[in-house]
């Protein structure tokens, strides 16, 4: 059966890239570009939001399912080579996206119906937004999640500082800083997934989700998950990272002795020393911010302010453009990237508007 989301969707060439439709008590979301492994655009963000505004009023609807065409993976992330193109002509357009794309992702997760999301293969970036937020977020042995931005230049968005702020210890902050991608078992350790499921018997969840109610539908697939790594590397993980800033971060990485640990060093010299900066930054504040929806906030001030910085278009240029894998960061070392630098991503727009997804912030308090 098609899906009311599907009928009544304005018709465009992007329409393909989301396909919807509803099979018993289920409306299935499947993100079609499996050429640019499932990436997302500003027309595929609002498809989705317009099947989540459809199935939300419709109660046929009982559950919804996200999963991406393809072997490769559910979503690689936004469509960067848009992204560099605008942030190297001075343009808006990703600005507009994000703002879409974090409303998608507060909505998701806030959305009242379960959100099944299948994070088979390769979740990263925007990936992570729309299946991480979700209420029944399902990893399979193929499962590969990261937040990998610091590698372009740029910070986790999409509600990830929101994300891996709640990790245990400093496990998200070594994921946000590194971009390592984790397997089933870790990312169930990080609060990124609930439940493993084998990647092939995840066409008879779906077929059973469209018959059962979610819970009944899961008691007869999940399986435990094989085994992770960063359970066994809690030790030097939490001890390293607790440090309060990038610099001794590396220091206590490389002095402590582990491979493992010398290798998340050599890994963090390698990316934009002011995105580590800032990412380490955005993590402390989520911490204490409150809800998504504030933490989404300021995120979208960092991309913002991202986009007229040299490190995004220049990540993006070493790592998908002339794939060369060699950025000149601006500036090129953390001991040249100052507290202003770092603040700059934190300020007000101006005359940009703010996301203002958990309303104006409140006025201080003033001492008479």
């Amino acid at each position: 059966m098609t899906s009311t989301a599907a009928r009544t969707s304005p018709a465009s060439p992007d329409d393909t890239y989301v396909l919807l439709h509803t099979t018993g008590r289920i409306g299935h979301i499947t993100l079609n570009r499996p050429q640019a492994l499932n990436a997302l655009t500003h027309p595929m963000v609002r498809r989705i939001d317009e099947a989540l505004t459809a199935w939300e009023h419709d109660p046929a609807v009982e559950t919804v399912v996200i999963s991406g065409a393809g072997e490769r993976g559910l979503c690689a992330g936004g469509d960067i080579r848009a992204i560099h193109e605008d942030a190297r002509t001075g343009g808006r357009a990703s600005a507009d996206f994000w703002r879409d794309e974090y409303r998608l992702n507060a909505r998701i997760a806030r959305y009242p119906k379960p959100y099944v999301a299948l994070m088979d293969g390769i979740v990263m970036g925007g990936g992570v937004g729309i299946s991480a937020h979700g209420s029944v977020r399902i990893v399979t042995e193929r499962s590969r999640i990261a937040m990998p931005e610091t590698g372009i230049g740029f910070v986790p968005d999409v509600g990830g500082t929101y994300l891996l702020a709640l990790a245990p210890g400093e496990l998200g902050t070594h994921l946000a800083l590194t971009g390592a991608p984790v397997g089933a078992a870790d990312a169930l350790l990080c609060g990124l997934a609930d439940h493993h499921v084998p990647s092939a018997a995840l066409g008879a969840l779906v077929a059973d989700l469209a018959e059962l109610p979610v819970r009944d539908a899961l008691a007869r697939h999940v399986r435990p998950a094989p085994p992770g790594v960063l359970a066994g590397r809690r030790e030097w993980i939490d001890a390293c990272y607790a440090a309060d800033t990038v610099e001794e971060i590396v220091r206590r990485l490389l002095g402590h002795g582990s491979p493992e640990a010398k290798e998340a060093a050599e890994t963090l010299l390698a990316k934009s020393p002011t995105s580590l900066k800032v990412t380490l930054a955005a993590l402390r504040r989520a911490r204490h911010l409150g809800p998504l929806e504030r933490v989404l906030d300021q995120e979208y001030r960092i991309s913002c302010a991202a986009l007229t910085g040299p490190d995004l278009v220049e990540g993006i240029r070493a790592q998908v453009v002339d794939k060369d894998r060699a950025p000149r960061w601006r500036p090129a070392t953390l001991a040249e990237v100052t507290d202003a630098d770092v603040q700059r991503f934190f300020a007000p727009l101006g005359e940009l508007p703010e996301l203002g997804l958990a309303g104006p912030e409140p006025t201080p308090e003033v001492a008479w």
